[in-house]
């Protein structure tokens, strides 16, 4: 049912970033053991969504999975008082993919922090 009209091809840069998350999400909540891949063909049918097979978002999301233990060890000499298994999932997973992106992309700092900001408001736990 692909057409020019598809609803991911109209996405902001932002639904981009949650469209992401959302993949990272799925993801941990199947504890990795089904692929990226598997994760978007079932939003494909899901959400009447056609997102293509080489798209930056599986790109991102599927090495965000692969990278997940070294990013996590990035962001753990930061949480003073806090230990890693007291980090909500979606905080979790934002940081994983905010550092990600820091390392990985070209996008201004400011930008990254602001929409990982966004992204908690929307999906990480209130402390």
């Amino acid at each position: 049912m692909a057409n020019d009209d598809s609803r991911y091809s109209s996405l902001s840069q932002r639904e981009k970033r949650a469209l992401i998350f959302h993949i990272l999400y799925a993801a941990e909540a199947c504890n990795y053991q089904i692929s990226v891949q598997a994760i978007i063909d079932n939003f494909n049918r899901g959400f009447d969504f056609d997102m293509p097979p080489a798209c930056p978002e599986i790109t991102t999301a599927q090495a965000v999975v692969e990278k997940r233990y070294e990013l996590d060890k990035k962001y753990t000499p930061f949480l003073s008082n806090w230990r890693i298994e007291r980090i909500g999932i979606c905080t979790k997973l934002i940081l994983r993919y905010g550092i990600w992106e820091l390392y990985n992309t070209n996008t201004d700092h400011k930008i990254i922090i602001n929409e990982a900001i966004e992204l908690a408001k929307c999906f990480a736990e209130k402390d």
